[in-house]
């Protein structure tokens, strides 16, 4: 009804007759039909003047969720101009934000006066959660309380889930065919499996993603399933699985061509690179928006986490380096780590960054896009021709 209603004021035409013939569903549509074209914007400019703006929000604040009334006033007081785009309020009314809407809340001299999110009481176990996860993952009070009000838990934090129990099902029936749970990789016949990423397989080229599902051994899979559930699982319910499942997709690819360029004679297996892109765009994200961020113990917790990372990343780098059991193949490689981690700094960064903003409206997004697709199409072609022109003795194949 709201997109109908903003159709007609687009049109010049008062919509009064079209909402006596339906029936208001909530308080937020009665506010937004109060705001009658013909009334607040009689020229059809586009913008209604603040001041009848803020009469309007005091005589029906009441009706409103607290949180939205607030970022209303927030938007009036922040304009010095005197008068408030009608399409920011529109799409504040239908749980959207234009840029023009975040600059003029973020870029205004009001401070919030109620009080914070994390002062709130009262709240049911689920609603504790939504607020832990807003603090964990936004820098700025006004998206935090723009996402408890927003978030419904549909679609629910899918893709990490679902990522975590195909590996493990996956690592589970490696197990028991191989009859080994502990350092998998040093069966002999685990490179035989058709989802790793072999040298002289590459030109299969599912490898460079499916290598994902395999892991070394249980002391491999269990720290990235549990990085990638307590970083990714809250991640993905602020940002949406589309935005936090193409993070982890491309620290997956990146990390297997970075594997085929540096460190061309070594396998790869693991989900690292999507574990290390997801964490490291949350700390590059913590660190870049510090004072903001109001997580508790950040300091402490980005320790613990560092530590995680660099004790994955040692037991890697040993186990390549490492005598193999099956000479002259290689244990797998590390490289794919360092790949995740340039994708988390870059494109991961910018994700992150603004809540909801659109990611085509950002130029560093374009930026970092093209940096990686000059990256990716390099890869290819280096697979293609460097292996033949450097005349490298590659492993065996499996």
């Amino acid at each position: 009804m709201l997109a109908a209603w903003h159709g007609l004021h687009s049109q010049g035409q008062c919509p009064s007759s079209f909402l006596t013939c339906r029936v208001l569903c909530n308080a937020e549509e009665i506010i937004l039909a109060l705001f009658s074209p013909s009334q607040f914007d009689p020229e059809n400019t586009g913008y209604i003047s603040t001041e009848k703006f803020r009469n309007l929000l005091q005589r029906h604040g009441s009706e409103l969720d607290p949180h939205k009334l607030e970022v209303l006033l927030a938007l009036a007081d922040n304009n010095s101009d005197g008068k408030i785009c009608y399409q920011d309020f529109v799409n504040l009314m239908s749980n959207k934000r234009s840029n023009s809407f975040r600059q003029a809340i973020l870029q205004g001299n009001r401070r919030l006066c109620s009080k914070a999110l994390l002062e709130e009481s009262g709240l049911s176990l689920s609603q504790r959660l939504i607020r832990h996860v807003a603090y964990e993952t936004l820098p700025r009070e006004i998206d935090r309380k723009w996402y408890y009000d927003s978030y419904t838990c549909c679609p629910p934090p899918w893709f990490m889930i679902a990522i975590t129990i195909v590996e493990v099902a996956f690592f589970l029936y490696n197990g028991v065919a191989l009859d080994r749970f502990v350092l998998q990789v040093t069966h002999p016949l685990y490179l035989k499996n058709s989802l790793l990423y072999h040298p002289q397989l590459r030109a299969q080229a599912w490898r460079y993603l499916t290598y994902i599902f395999m892991h070394a051994g249980i002391e491999h899979l269990g720290l990235n399933v549990a990085l990638q559930l307590l970083v990714g699982v809250p991640l993905e319910m602020v940002h949406g699985a589309a935005r936090i499942g193409f993070v982890y997709i491309a620290g997956v690819v990146a990390g297997s061509l970075a594997v085929s360029v540096a460190d061309m004679t070594a396998p790869v297996v693991g989900s690292s690179g999507g574990v290390y892109a997801l964490i490291s765009a949350h700390l590059a994200n913590i660190v870049m928006n510090w004072s903001g961020m109001k997580c508790q113990f950040k300091l402490l917790r980005m320790a613990l986490a560092l530590i995680c990372m660099s004790f994955e990343f040692g037991r890697a780098v040993w186990l390549r380096f490492h005598p193999s059991a099956y000479p002259p193949c290689p244990h797998p490689s590390f490289v794919a780590h360092l790949g995740g981690v340039l994708v988390g700094i870059t494109l991961g960064v910018v994700i992150l960054r603004n809540y909801e903003q659109r990611l085509q409206d950002q130029s560093l997004w374009w930026i970092f896009i093209f940096i990686y697709v000059v990256f990716v199409l390099f890869a290819i072609f280096w697979n293609v021709f460097a292996y033949n022109l450097l005349d490298l003795k590659l492993p065996p194949p499996p």
